[in-house]
């Protein structure tokens, strides 16, 4: 395996002229303006730190913080360190975090300073005794420390197989998976991403990115990220998603990246206008489906087409509509395989089917991922014996070789680009004194593209309130995951082998947010 440290690639692609402007931030008091020699000291000097602490080699860095550059420049450093980045979302809850910490073991925690009490007590008392802080407005003991280290720092050599991160993804039957992704497994894909996209050098005129996505799974911090540090091309950073402020940006920008919920969003904005987006070149939607209508109604408001692509936390990206010419991008669709990427559609029984046929997508590449962290019975049973991987995703690809996603076979909810997987939250919900038994179910939703909506039965004699449930959710699990609505019915659906017909209850209640 050839030695190519992720880091080391990406820091290659630098510009020659170290003090132009890579990052500037949209929506702090005042613009902050970081500079390609500020991201070369600021990585050195964490990395520095990250070594000064001994760790063992290939150590878990977990990292649950805030947007923020100082956030971007950890994950380089974790990078550069030889280390392994571990991303958590920062709206998991302490059950959450606690089942992380336990599973991945990290030998190093970064969190926000106000959970500093409860998440340093979680890491300690399973193992993890380096816990440091880290603030969106550029404060935490992880920037006191690193301040005293040297700005020098050479690169940890690293083979192309050697882990790089582990991006949890929730499981089936509540378990989280951390699917492990290499240095090659990342560096392929954006390389390939950068030509099939055509990203422009700076010597044509360079492209300008507004990034205004989370950092803490594969669309902002592997795709975006990547994307424009590869390419040595400026980025307009939010830190949090304002339909507004980011419509205000377009006139500096090229290229803009977001789940379907920032599309509805900008489209509600009256100052998105053809003019507005005159100068942009790429608007690219991924994480959730994107409804045709959206598709339709942003081509109107914009003179663009949105690109539309399909990736997971195990592969990165898989497909993608063309980038040129516009005119071949497919609403419904989510592109042709990409270069390197081997895509096939199979039955249940795992025989090929025909163009247009529906079945299971099964992939191959060297973006597919090494397995998942401490689960070598489950990365067996989701790849075929000849090591295609199995997605989980149901679709068909056509004569062209455009795939449509119709489904998942697994039941997963994806709302406002985030994955929910039903079996966890019913685990939590049926824990619940009065729930006999639960069944959630996604249903279309305008903003978000399905909604949580969970049906349940109370046990004998009990009474079930839905407010006061929806309550004691939101301090067990992450917001996102939590029904919009809960409904109390007196039985649920069921087959003739007695299981929950979620088909029936999706029908039943497709209709709950149609106004």
């Amino acid at each position: 395996m050839k030695d190519e440290n992720l880091f080391a690639a990406l820091r290659a692609a630098f510009p020659s002229d170290l003090d132009a402007t890579a990052i500037e931030t949209a929506d702090t008091p005042l613009p902050l303006l970081y500079t390609w020699r500020d991201l070369e000291r600021g990585t050195a000097m964490m990395a520095n730190l990250i070594e000064s602490l001994d760790l063992p080699p290939a150590s878990r860095i977990a990292v649950q913080v805030e947007k923020s550059v100082e956030a971007l420049m950890l994950y380089l450093a974790v990078l550069r360190a030889g280390h392994v980045y571990l991303p958590l979302n920062t709206a998991y809850q302490a059950s959450e975090l606690e089942y992380f910490i336990a599973n991945a073991e990290p030998a190093m925690l970064v969190c926000a300073s106000r959970h500093f009490g409860w998440v340093s007590k979680l890491a300690f008392q399973h193992g993890t005794h380096n816990v440091f802080t880290l603030d969106d407005d550029r404060t935490g003991t992880l920037l006191m420390r690193a301040a005293f280290k040297s700005d020098q720092h050479q690169p940890v050599v690293r083979r192309a197989d050697d882990l790089a991160a582990i991006i949890y993804t929730s499981g089936t039957t509540g378990r989280s998976k951390g699917a492990m992704l290499s240095h090659g497994n990342l560096l392929s894909n954006a390389r390939v991403l950068q030509d099939f996209w055509g990203w422009r050098p700076a010597a044509e005129g360079g492209d300008v990115l507004i990034h205004a996505l989370p950092i803490f799974h594969v669309h902002g911090l592997f795709v975006a990220s990547h994307g424009a540090l590869l390419n040595g091309s400026r980025m307009i950073w939010f830190s949090r998603f304002d339909a507004r402020a980011v419509v205000q940006r377009l006139p500096e920008a090229t290229v803009f990246m977001g789940v379907p919920t920032l599309y509805t969003r900008l489209l509600a904005e009256p100052g998105l206008t053809r003019q507005a987006c005159a100068g942009m070149r790429l608007f690219v939607s991924g994480s959730a489906p994107l409804l045709i209508e959206t598709f339709n109604d942003f081509r109107d408001r914009s003179g663009h087409t949105i690109l539309e692509r399909y990736g997971m936390s195990e592969t990165v990206m898989l497909t993608s509509n063309p980038y040129r010419p516009e005119s071949a991008r497919r609403g419904g669709t989510v592109g042709v395989p990409l270069p390197g990427v081997q895509l096939r559609v199979h039955s249940e029984r795992g025989a090929p089917l025909h163009a247009g046929e529906i079945g299971g997508i099964e992939v191959k590449g060297p973006n597919v991922f090494k397995g998942y962290w401490r689960m070598p019975e489950k990365t067996a049973d989701d790849f075929t014996t000849d090591l295609w991987f199995k997605t989980g995703d149901v679709g068909k690809m056509d004569h062209d070789h455009y795939v449509t996603i119709v489904g998942r076979s697994k039941d997963l909810i994806i709302t406002g680009g985030y994955n929910v997987y039903p079996a966890e939250v019913e685990g939590y919900i049926n824990e619940i004194p009065g729930v006999a038994e639960s069944a959630v179910v996604g249903v279309p939703h305008a903003d978000f593209g399905e909604a949580v909506v969970a049906v349940v039965t109370a046990r004998n004699g009990a009474t079930l309130d839905s407010v006061a449930i929806i309550a004691a959710l939101k301090n067990q699990i992450a917001n996102f995951k939590v029904p919009k609505q809960l409904i109390v019915v007196t039985e649920l659906p069921r087959n003739a082998m007695g299981k929950v017909q979620k088909n029936l209850l999706r029908e039943q209640h497709k209709g709950l947010f149609a106004a």
